[in-house]
């Protein structure tokens, strides 16, 4: 039988803390892209830095990861305010989605990463009703902080059956 030594992580160590996630590979931008499914953010909260390189985003998060939790304790899901910000970005742009539009409240489904050369390529968030912002990057380097607690989600959100 193992013993238990005294700077083993216990299971209390593990508690709850809010995600600061970093993805600088195309298997991380998969966890973070399943992080951030059914996110939800207004245009107005999309920030573009040319001159710093620097594309960010504050957006309500639905927390997947605290789902299995929520049904097993009988509680409410929850959302939680998080700033996605992605450096070394060369150029953004949007299609489908109108950037004067202040008030546009987008749905964010997916990210994906299509490569080009010497670890380049184009980052894209993607948005329901057909909506993208595609982003020229050096590399990935994006960064997902959790920057308020937790609130009641209203639902959990649904995906059509296909």
């Amino acid at each position: 039988m193992m013993q238990a030594r005294s700077d083993d992580a216990r299971f209390e160590d593990g508690a709850e803390r809010p995600l600061r996630l970093r993805a600088e590979s195309p298997d991380d931008l998969a966890v973070v892209s399943a992080l951030l499914q059914d996110a939800v953010a207004q245009t107005s909260e999309i920030t573009w830095a040319p001159r710093h390189r620097r594309f960010s985003l504050l957006l309500n998060r639905f927390r997947w990861e605290d789902v299995p939790a929520a049904e097993r304790q009988g509680r409410s899901f929850e959302r939680v305010r998080a700033v996605l910000a992605i450096d070394g970005v060369l150029a953004a742009r949007t299609l489908g989605i109108a950037p004067g539009d202040r008030d546009l409240v987008l749905e964010l489904l997916s990210t994906a990463f299509d490569p080009g050369e010497d670890g380049a390529g184009t980052l894209r968030l993607i948005f329901a009703g057909d909506g993208e912002i595609a982003l020229e990057v050096e590399c990935i380097d994006l960064r997902l902080v959790d920057v308020t607690r937790p609130y009641l989600a209203r639902s959990l959100p649904k995906h059509p059956e296909g």
